[in-house]
């Protein structure tokens, strides 16, 4: 079974210098029937202005990661923790007992465009986290990349839930089989090009959840970039 979730769809949210997109219910977006999908609770795509970004906020008990399609996110924490990510980094930050963080787009003439996302831990009260990779060669190659799991298998970084986050570049008429078994869930999320599953073809924004299927195949008729959630 395969239930789309159109780009279009989602909530959008404009606060001067950010514009927000919501996947599932957030802040003053709110719609019932997307309150998450499994222990997927947030996915926003959002688009920072130059010299903008989030002043200090704190989170806890909440698996937090950052993906950066563009430019730059300057992340500072109450860990101690002061980076910058940039494209083909993923960001993870497991808040656990609290934290407090702030994201700010250093850039002054270039927006930040990324992807934020919060998956539910499966233990409550942590002890807080943080990790940060470069992929980039990983997704240059095309093919998919496993960034994010239970048990940091192939150099991914370790989560706190029985989840598993893919990322793929796949080239112009590729395909990929995505590593999903029959009693779990996916969550694909395109974020460019062209991606064709079953008889839907996605475009950038579009979301497909999918369950009851075992080793579903995409195909990319244009070069593209998509992650795919392995969920329990």
């Amino acid at each position: 079974m395969m239930k789309i979730r159109r780009s279009h769809d989602r909530g959008h949210a404009r606060h001067g210098w950010l514009e927000s997109f919501h996947s599932f219910s957030f802040a003053g977006y709110y719609d019932p029937r997307h309150m998450g999908f499994r222990r997927l609770r947030v996915i926003n795509q959002d688009l920072i202005a130059p010299s903008s970004g989030f002043p200090t906020h704190p989170h806890r008990d909440m698996e937090i990661i950052s993906y950066l399609v563009e430019g730059q996110l300057a992340h500072r924490d109450s860990m101690g923790h002061t980076e910058v990510i940039t494209r083909g980094e993923v960001q993870y930050m497991s808040a656990g007992t609290g934290v407090a963080h702030s994201e700010y787009n250093p850039s002054l003439d270039e927006r930040a465009h990324l992807l934020q996302i919060w998956i539910e831990p499966q233990q409550l009260g942590l002890k807080p986290r943080y990790a940060q990779r470069s992929f980039l060669k990983e997704f240059e190659g095309g093919g998919l990349v496993q960034v994010l799991s239970p048990d940091g298998a192939a150099g991914s970084l370790e989560i706190h839930q029985d989840a598993r986050l893919h990322i793929a570049w796949p080239k112009e008429k590729s395909s990929i089989m995505l590593p999903l078994k029959k009693d779990r869930h996916g969550w694909l999320q395109v974020v460019r090009g062209e991606i064709a599953i079953g008889d839907q073809v996605l475009g950038p924004g579009d979301a497909a959840a999918i369950s009851g299927e075992e080793n579903p195949v995409l195909e990319a008729s244009a070069q593209s970039e998509f992650l795919f959630f392995d969920l329990a």
